[in-house]
């Protein structure tokens, strides 16, 4: 059980995803009894056990729904006979699981302008983990965010060497202006983060990818960056625009936003 703990609190820390599974009721004889805790990460690896069995493996799969949702559930297991014999365990009893998520989301938002300061406030309301970065010692300032925020002053070409990031992540890039930007991208594109949006219009972003590709970055890595970044939603002032990649970004956690596709007429 504690290292069961122990994990949690090393999930929540690195800014991963995972679920975790409790026993919260048991009638008859079952395999895992009330308390039993599994964690469940991101990767599909488990940290202790609720019983073992078949159980346990819908309970895996019920898990993984749960993180790609972020939404809770709660399950009856009942052990028919037809599970015993399967399973050679001798119980032949119900139990009720809850099935809950690990870890908020991490946005890593490059520039310290007003645009960023709008998107830091929106997702502030939503107690998700908020980095910004700037290389302007006056913009990347605590006072501009939220207490929780954590705001670092690095130059862009190595703003994101000191940090772990995972596909859970996603980079939000709205620097104060087009050669930043590009940079910001590059850099970006060298980590596994899940979600890389660009603000800016088509054009800008056409202009950012060519250079890039004429330096040598794979055309299958550009795919991945979104631009332009948010819900196409009519938004002007940077409130509007903060709005519309809040929903995109809730819109990724949640599962629910399609994958970039490449330019048609390419696989």
């Amino acid at each position: 059980m504690l290292d069961v703990f122990k994990e949690s609190i090393r999930i929540l820390e690195s800014g991963r995803r995972a679920a975790l599974a409790t026993i919260i009721s048991t009638t008859g004889s079952t395999p895992g009894k009330d308390g039993a805790r599994m964690l469940i990460r991101d990767d599909g690896t488990t940290v202790g056990t609720v019983g073992g069995g078949c159980s346990e493996s819908d309970i895996w799969r019920s898990a993984m729904e749960v993180i790609a949702t972020g939404r809770p559930r709660r399950e009856k297991h009942r052990l028919t006979a037809a599970t015993v014999a399967e399973t050679g365990l001798l119980c032949g009893g119900e139990f009720e699981v809850y099935i809950e998520p690990l870890g908020s989301p991490w946005v890593i938002i490059l520039g310290a302008g007003h645009v960023a300061r709008a998107l830091e406030s929106v997702l502030s309301t939503l107690q998700w983990r908020i980095s910004v970065i700037d290389d302007r010692e006056e913009f990347a300032s605590d006072q501009h965010f939220s207490e929780s925020t954590e705001v670092t002053c690095v130059p862009f070409e190595n703003c994101l060497d000191q940090m772990e990031i995972t596909a859970n992540c996603a980079i939000v890039v709205v620097t104060r202006g087009h050669q930043h930007d590009e940079l910001a991208i590059s850099r970006s594109l060298l980590t596994p983060a899940g979600y890389v949006g660009l603000i800016g219009s088509k054009g800008k972003a056409g202009a950012i990818m060519k250079n890039l590709r004429e330096q040598g970055c794979d055309p299958e890595e550009l795919y991945r960056v979104r631009s332009p970044v948010g819900l196409p939603i009519g938004s002007q002032s940077p409130e509007e625009i903060a709005i519309s990649i809040s929903a995109e970004l809730i819109a990724h956690h949640r599962g629910l936003l399609d994958p970039p596709q490449p330019p048609s007429g390419r696989a």
